[in-house]
């Protein structure tokens, strides 16, 4: 028997400005409607199945509040506001705001959606009509998939299609409030019937052995570059951990037993402040184990793992510490990055034969008994990828489980129950790499944690502030500690919005200030932001035009000469990859119509040549293409040309684009780049035939 423990965590940042109650990114109001109440509500099918959701305090008290009617997001106010009444500026901030979804799965899939964005592409004047049904396919494309199925009132605006009245837009504002309302009961409701354990975070999804300190990173990565200013608050640590579990406390009735640390992040200290607070269980990546046994935990070629005997059971931190529970990385990124290309019958097989075969080998290991399988993933933002939001592999996935007689689907609770093998220390990291790079190695990230260290001081010292303004002040610092601000610094992680990040961690450390009465540094109206699309330079500077020879040769030492030379630190998106070093140098330029990319590494030049790897081109911004390139030359280099005009673009266009490498089958994902912002030449109109 193995015991399978899913573990689906729930996060998004605090987006609201405490000083005007604003809520600058509409994301918590969006994965409420599609997924938050979904995905509890969807185990009701399931009742032999159990499982365990992570919610974040912060994600949970911003749902409360939209579900209340009280929190307002500037993108809702002008998805409600009568279309004929939107000022110029705010029909043109729609326009630009109203497809922030995957193109294929949420934009394509409806046709006047589909049409709307072609306007936008085309650049087409949208009449007062088309500004009202871009309103409600915004909003509408965004429903829980199951309610877009079965509620009649949602169906019959599918059907409608476009043309759409206010009072149509009324009538889904009130199916959104709701779903709204319902999701923190369906989660109350399945905890209280035993089907599924409910887990928390430190309450604003900080890095805690950063806070505890910052030269932690030290550790992991010896001689790494550090900020200017040492952070060291483990105060502060204590202080994420205590308000989770109180809040916890009084919205589900009961204190929390686990906690998923913060992006897995785990230190001693960390561990420590957990057990002091009465956490019990607490889990991380499969990589920190390895580090803290020093011990290699190897893979066979089909992605099994070899040493089940050491992965597939719990552990104690310390003599006192909280049970540790490791997460199959292997496992959990195959449902948040290959299934979604996959059947959905198919991909729950192969998921659940290779549950099986981990419990085969930790069953003939020396260990011995059944094994304790972990897999934890992000809970939200892959279904946007998945066919039917994800509910068909959903379904079938818990369908098989429930069926299987050889595995038993156990909370995290139930999986930290079996006799556990204490580890002496833990090694710090977290669950991407088994470091705090993503979230302290940038030069961008060492100005914002100096900027937190500073403002942290100033908090200290400050005098003759009312104990009501320090309490804002230590409100806004504490929402200012999480991991999300420092995700997006850097250019190994990028999205439309890496500005809204960037300023709100500068705004509530200014919030902080101000409360305080104190002035408000310069530099913290300034942009942090010098690497990535959204670094001040807003694109890649293509240099001058090219021609190489695509052979994939170094032909000559001049035919790339000028291009850009973009970094390589990770991928793209909020759901993050290694690459392994599959790819160790890109190199991008073009000419009046074409754009040339060049891509070298070993590895990856062997994949290419053996037809073991597809190279696809994407283009996620403005027109979410994916091409296959037919111009391309692999040697001991990969040579790609693509005309802009494949890729839906332009003179004087800005995309953004990147490179996915996908294997033979196309169905898992092998390499991706970071999504790199480049204009489009507006001369040479000639070669276009304009």
């Amino acid at each position: 028997m193995v015991k399978l423990a899913i573990l689906w965590h729930m996060h998004q940042p605090n987006y609201e400005d405490l000083a005007t109650g604003e809520h600058i990114l509409p994301w918590v109001r969006l994965h409420a409607i599609k997924d938050y109440w979904g995905m509890v509500a969807l185990l009701d099918e399931f009742p032999g199945v159990h499982v365990t959701f992570n919610l974040v305090p912060a994600l949970v008290a911003q749902v409360q509040s939209y579900a209340e009617d009280r929190a307002r997001d500037r993108h809702l106010q002008r998805g409600l506001a009568p279309a004929d009444d939107l000022s110029p500026d705010d029909a043109a901030s729609l326009v630009a705001n109203g497809f922030h979804a995957p193109y294929g799965r949420m934009i394509g899939a409806y046709p006047r959606y589909a049409e709307l964005h072609a306007m936008r592409e085309r650049r087409s004047a949208f009449g007062i009509d088309d500004l009202r049904d871009l309103q409600v396919w915004h909003k509408l494309a965004w429903m829980d998939p199951d309610l877009l199925a079965e509620d009649s009132r949602l169906r019959d605006l599918i059907e409608k299609g476009s043309g759409f009245t206010e009072g149509d837009k009324a009538m889904l504002r009130a199916v959104e409030l709701d779903i709204l309302g319902r999701v923190v009961p369906a989660y109350r409701a399945a905890a209280a019937r035993g089907q599924v354990e409910l887990s928390t975070s430190p309450f604003y999804h900080p890095i805690l052995p950063l806070l505890c300190d910052s030269d932690i990173d030290q550790r992991a990565r010896p001689g790494a570059p550090r900020p200017r200013l040492r952070f060291a608050r483990p105060d502060d640590a204590r202080e994420q951990i205590e308000r989770a579990v109180v809040f916890h406390e009084q919205v589900f009735g009961q204190r929390p037993t686990g906690m998923w640390p913060s992006e897995g992040s785990v230190s001693d200290e960390a561990l420590g402040l957990m057990a002091a607070s009465g956490i019990e269980w607490a889990a991380t990546d499969e990589d920190i184990l390895a580090r803290s046994i020093e011990t290699a935990l190897p893979r066979d070629s089909a992605g099994h793992a070899e040493r089940a005997d050491l992965l597939y059971r719990p552990y104690r931190a310390g003599a006192n510490g909280p049970v540790l529970l490791f997460r199959d990385h292997t496992l959990s990124d195959r449902i948040g990055f290959t299934y979604q290309s996959w059947g959905a019958s198919e991909a729950a097989g192969d998921f659940v034969e290779r549950v099986r075969e981990a419990g085969r080998r930790f069953a003939t290991s020396s260990a011995g008994g059944d094994a304790t399988v972990t897999v934890i993933l992000d809970g939200e933002n892959a279904w946007e990828h998945f066919a039917g939001g994800g509910r068909p592999f959903l379904r079938a996935l818990y369908g098989q489980l429930q069926a299987a007689d050889d595995i038993r689907c156990v909370t995290m609770s139930d999986a930290a129950a079996t006799p556990a093998t204490t580890l002496p220390s833990v090694f710090p990291g977290s669950w991407i790499c088994s470091d705090f790079y993503v979230w302290i190695g940038h030069a961008d990230d060492h100005r914002a944690w100096t900027q937190l260290g500073e403002a942290r001081e100033a908090f200290d010292t400050a005098v003759g502030a009312t104990p009501l303004a320090r309490a804002r002040a230590y409100e806004e610092l504490l929402v200012a500690e999480g991991s999300d601000w420092f995700w997006w610094y850097g250019d190994d992680h990028s999205s439309d919005h890496d500005r809204d990040f960037d300023d709100l961690f500068r705004r509530h450390l200014r919030n902080a200030y101000t409360a305080l009465g104190i002035p408000v540094p310069g530099e913290l109206y300034m942009s942090n932001i010098t690497t990535g699309p959204a670094a001040a330079t807003d694109h890649l500077h293509l240099g001058e035009f090219l021609s190489p020879t695509l052979d994939g040769r170094e032909s000559s030492g001049l035919e790339w000469m000028g291009a850009a030379h973009p970094s390589l630190d990770g991928p793209a998106g909020a759901m993050h990859k290694a690459s392994d070093g599959l790819v160790t140098d890109v190199r991008i330029g073009c000419d009046a119509s074409t754009l040339f990319i060049r891509l070298a590494g070993d590895r990856l030049a062997r994949l290419m040549a053996s037809g073991d790897a597809v190279l696809a081109v994407i283009v996620s911004s403005p027109t979410g293409r994916r091409v296959e390139p037919e111009r391309l030359a692999v040697d001991r280099l990969v040579e790609v040309a693509v005309p802009f005009v494949d890729l839906g673009a332009g003179p004087g266009d800005v995309l953004t684009v990147g490179v996915e490498i996908r294997d033979r089958s196309g169905a898992e994902l092998v390499w991706m780049t970071p999504g790199w912002t480049l204009r489009v030449p507006a001369f040479g109109r000639s070669e276009w035939g304009v």
